[in-house]
């Protein structure tokens, strides 16, 4: 009871209760955050990660703008049901290069941390369209304008730029070509062996949506056919000792 008389001090004196809250939250937060300065890396290290193509990262962006993130997550949880659904469970190093990451909090949709290679580029672009012509059951909103819109590419040496300062390793020539590898991965007829050279093999390269101009379909496309296929999970081990 005594115990119970002394907290009755601090719940009856705001000043003092303030000042105590704010004490037990910054040792809660010294705990929490000092650790992490004296590690060299908090994520591990996965074989196959690679920064995103300029075609990638425009469709990024459009999958940003339109919200596709409101309905779908990009976060396989380590739970027998989901991985047996989507797959492997999510690793932190797939979203080391995301800015920001897009886990999600609500699943409308499926889960799209798979996507890549699961369905055609003609079934995506049927989906867009309309998403009730392949599944009925569907309440995702018609995107069809999305393969008359030309890609606005422009700006794609500064939004890569942007991530270069935050982390993402883009190097001088990745920023410098950016504009060229960005149309050159919607052209399989294109010389793109500059940038195969800069992202390594495992890059789409083909017109997704099968239109003759670079649309924002082609960049939405390339992006979602690209999520999840950088690890091969049939050679990786996770590291027990993180």
């Amino acid at each position: 009871m005594a115990i119970l008389d002394k907290h009755k001090i601090l719940e009856t004196n705001a000043t003092l209760l303030l000042i105590f809250s704010f004490l037990v939250v910054t040792i809660g937060g010294i705990v929490q955050i000092t650790p992490l300065f004296y590690l060299e890396n908090t994520i591990e290290e996965v074989e196959g990660m690679r920064p995103y193509t300029p075609l990638e990262m425009a469709g990024r962006e459009i999958y940003l703008r339109e919200g596709c993130y409101v309905c779908h997550s990009q976060m396989i949880r380590p739970m027998r049901d989901e991985v047996e659904r989507y797959g492997h469970y999510s690793l932190a190093a797939e979203s080391m290069y995301d800015h920001p990451f897009q886990w999600g909090s609500k699943r409308t949709g499926p889960d799209l941390a798979r996507v890549g290679g699961r369905y055609s580029d003609d079934w995506h672009v049927r989906h867009l369209r309309d998403a009730q012509s392949v599944v009925p059951e569907s309440v995702m909103p018609k995107y069809g304008f999305l393969e008359t819109r030309k890609l606005e590419d422009r700006y794609i040496g500064d939004i890569m730029a942007a991530n270069a300062m935050v982390g993402t390793p883009y190097s001088e020539e990745m920023l410098e070509n950016a504009m060229a590898d960005l149309r050159a991965q919607a052209d399989p007829d294109s010389d793109y062996d500059g940038l195969l050279e800069r992202y390594g093999e495992n890059v789409n390269v083909r017109n997704f949506d099968g239109q003759s101009d670079l649309t924002e379909a082609d960049a939405l496309i390339a992006y979602l056919q690209m999520l999840g296929t950088l690890v091969d999970f049939s050679t990786f081990t996770p590291d027990a000792n993180r």
